[in-house]
C-alpha cells in the first residue's frame, strides 16, 4: 500500500511522512527531494531560473516516475508531495488512483506562523505576507485536496500518526475521486467509478428519503439501473421516469408527460430529481426540476463527454420549439454534479469525437494548456484509444473544460454581463442554425459547434479581430480531430435564417462571439453578407473560406 500526503506548506507532510514510514518499515519518498536531486539545484533556484512553469514540469516528471501503486495491504511507501503538486490533473490521476491519500490541514494562521519560523523559504511565500498567501492558496487548492482523507495536520505528531493509521484501517471508498468542490452553483465532483457513492452522499446531504431518477433508455441501461440499485441499498427509495433519447426529449409535450408522471408518483418538493444521461436529457430533466412544484433539487450525473465538459454545468435548462433551439427554459442550478469518467469508456467513437468540439471551444477561449492537451492527445481521444483513458488524458480534458466553465458561470450566472457568460457561446450561432436546419437529426451538437468555430475564426479574421495564427491553430486542431471538415449538405439560406431566432439576438442584431489572441470579443456589427459567405464556406467543407 502507498500512502500519499497532500496539503498546504507548513502542514508537516515531510515530518509526518518520515515518522509514518519508520513506524511501518516503509520507504519514504519526498517529491521535492526528487526534483532537487534531478535538477542538481534547490527548489528556490529552480524557481528563480526556470519560473514556476519549469518547476511544475520537473515536478510532473517526478510524479510520473513513481510508477504504479503497490496493491499489497501492508504499508510499503509513504509519499510526501509539494503543496502544489495535486494542482496538475495528471499528477492526481497518478497519485490518487490505487493509493491511500491523506490531506494534512490546519488553520491558515498556524501554518503562516510555521512558515515564518521555518529555515526553508518557500518560493511562493518569499517576500510576501505569509498569512495572505496561505489563505489564497487554501481557497485555490481545497478542491484538489478535498478528495483525500481529512486529517488535522497541526495536532501533535503522535496524534496525526494515530489518526492516519485508523483511517488506513477503514475500508477504502469505491472508485477514485479526483476533484471535489463546493461552489455557489452547486457541488461538483470528478472521478473514476464514483457515481454511486457520490450521488448517495449528495442525496444524504439533501436529507432525501426518495429520489426520482430521470433518464433515457440507453443511459438507463448503461448507468442508471446500477446506480438506482445502489441508492436502494443505501436506503433511498427510487422511482424512475424515462424520457426519449436525444433532442426528442426536449419538447414541451415530453415535459408535460413527465410532469404528469411525477403527479402520479405524488412527487414532493423534498424528492430530488437525479438526471442520468447526456446533454439533451440533462436539459430536459433540468427544466422539469425547475418547473415541477416551482422547483425541486436536481443532481446531474452526466454520462457523455459533451455533458461532462459543458451542458451539465451552469444551470441552463431548456426545451426546443420548431422556431429554434433552447427558446423555452429557466436557470436552475443543481444541488450537485457528479462526473464519472468511467461512463465515457462505453461511448461510441463518433459521440466521443463530437464532444471534442466543445473542448476546442473552451481552449479557444484562452486556455493554452487545454489547447496543447488537445493538440497532443485529442486525436487519441477521438479514436477512443485505450491509452487516452489509462493515462488520464480524458479525465484532464473533462476537468479543465468543466472547471473553466464553472469559473465563468460563477462570475455571470444569468448571462447579464456584456462580456461574461456569453463567451461560452463561441461557435454556437452557426451551430444552432445548423441544428435547426437539419431538424436536430443526423448532426451531433459538438459536430455543429466545430463548424460554428470555423465560421467564428474566419469571420474574426476577416474583421481583424482574430489573429491569422490563432485562426489557423483552431482550424488545424479541428482538422486533426476530424471535426467540421467534411461537406455538410444543408442549404445555407436555411442555416442563416435559423440564426435570426437565437438567444443572442439583442436589439434585432445577433451578437457574435469572436476569438482574439487570448480570449474573445463580442461584436454586433458583422455584415450579413460576410455571415452568409463564411457560413456557405464552412458548410462546403475544409478548403473553402472567405479570406
Amino acid at each position: 500500500m502507498d500512502l500519499v500526503l497532500v496539503g498546504l506548506p507548513g502542514t508537516g507532510k515531510t515530518a509526518v511522512g518520515r515518522r509514518m514510514a519508520r513506524r511501518h518499515g516503509a520507504a519514504f519518498v519526498d517529491i521535492d527531494e526528487i526534483v532537487e536531486s534531478a535538477a542538481g539545484r534547490p527548489i528556490p533556484t529552480i524557481f528563480a531560473e526556470e519560473g514556476e512553469a519549469g518547476f511544475r514540469a520537473r515536478e510532473r516528471a517526478a510524479v510520473a516516475g513513481l510508477g504504479t501503486a503497490d496493491p499489497s495491504p501492508r504499508l510499503t511507501r509513504v509519499i510526501a508531495t509539494g503543496g502544489g503538486t495535486p494542482l496538475d490533473p495528471r499528477n492526481r490521476w497518478i497519485l490518487y488512483r490505487g493509493r491511500s491519500v491523506a490531506w494534512l490541514d490546519g488553520p491558515p494562521g498556524i501554518l503562516a506562523s510555521r512558515l515564518r519560523q521555518s529555515r526553508v523559504v518557500r518560493p511562493l511565500v518569499a517576500g510576501r505576507d505569509a498569512l495572505a498567501v496561505i489563505e489564497a492558496l487554501a481557497a485555490a487548492r481545497e478542491r484538489v485536496y478535498a478528495p483525500a482523507l481529512h486529517v488535522n495536520g497541526v495536532a501533535p505528531l503522535r496524534d496525526v500518526i494515530e489518526t492516519l493509521e485508523r483511517l488506513l484501517a477503514d475500508e477504502p471508498a469505491a472508485g477514485t475521486c479526483l476533484l471535489r468542490a463546493r461552489t455557489p452553483i452547486g457541488s461538483f465532483e470528478i472521478g473514476d467509478g464514483i457515481a454511486e457513492t457520490s450521488v448517495s452522499r449528495s442525496l444524504a446531504e439533501l436529507e432525501a428519503r426518495r429520489a426520482i431518477v430521470v433518464s433515457e433508455p440507453k443511459a438507463w441501461a448503461v448507468a442508471g439501473e446500477r446506480l438506482a440499485e445502489g441508492l436502494v441499498r443505501d436506503g433511498i427509495a427510487v422511482d424512475v421516469v424515462l424520457l426519449p433519447r436525444g433532442e426528442a426529449a426536449k419538447s414541451l409535450a415530453v415535459i408535460e408527460r413527465a410532469a404528469r408522471r411525477l403527479a402520479g408518483l405524488r412527487a414532493e418538493r423534498g424528492d430530488p430529481i437525479v438526471a442520468i444521461g447526456g446533454g439533451a436529457l440533462g436539459d430536459a430533466a433540468g427544466f422539469l426540476a425547475a418547473t415541477w412544484l416551482r422547483g425541486v433539487p436536481i443532481v446531474h450525473v452526466p454520462t457523455t463527454l459533451a455533458a461532462q465538459v459543458d451542458s451539465s454545468i451552469g444551470g441552463k435548462t431548456a426545451v426546443d420549439l420548431p422556431e429554434g433551439k433552447n427558446l423555452v427554459g429557466a436557470f436552475h442550478q443543481p444541488a450537485a454534479i457528479v462526473s464519472d469518467v468511467a461512463f465515457l469508456r462505453t461511448l461510441p467513437r463518433r459521440q466521443l469525437r463530437a464532444a471534442l468540439g466543445e473542448a476546442v471551444k473552451m481552449g479557444a477561449l484562452g486556455d493554452e494548456r487545454l489547447l496543447e492537451l488537445l493538440e497532443a492527445e485529442g486525436p487519441a481521444i477521438a479514436r477512443r484509444a485505450p491509452a487516452a483513458f489509462a493515462t488520464g488524458a480524458v479525465a484532464e480534458v473533462v476537468e479543465r473544460c468543466a472547471w473553466a466553465k464553472i469559473e465563468v458561470v460563477v462570475a455571470d450566472e444569468r448571462e447579464r454581463e456584456a462580456d461574461g457568460r456569453i463567451a461560452l457561446n463561441l461557435g454556437h450561432s452557426v451551430a444552432h442554425g445548423i441544428e435547426r436546419a437539419v431538424a436536430y437529426r443526423g448532426v451531433f451538437h459538438g459536430e455543429a459547434v466545430a463548424y460554428g468555430l470555423r465560421a467564428a475564426v474566419r469571420i474574426g479574421a476577416s474583421l481583424g479581430v482574430t489573429p491569422a495564427g490563432r485562426a489557423d491553430r483552431v482550424e488545424t486542431l479541428l482538422d486533426s480531430l476530424g471535426l467540421g471538415a467534411a461537406p455538410l449538405h444543408v442549404a445555407v439560406d436555411r442555416v442563416v435564417d435559423a440564426m435570426t431566432v437565437d438567444k443572442k439576438v439583442q436589439g434585432g442584431r445577433l451578437r457574435w462571439v469572436l476569438p482574439t489572441g487570448s480570449g474573445v470579443a463580442i461584436r454586433s456589427d458583422v455584415p450579413p453578407d460576410l455571415v452568409r459567405s463564411v457560413t456557405d464556406g464552412v458548410l462546403a467543407g475544409r478548403g473553402r473560406s472567405t479570406q
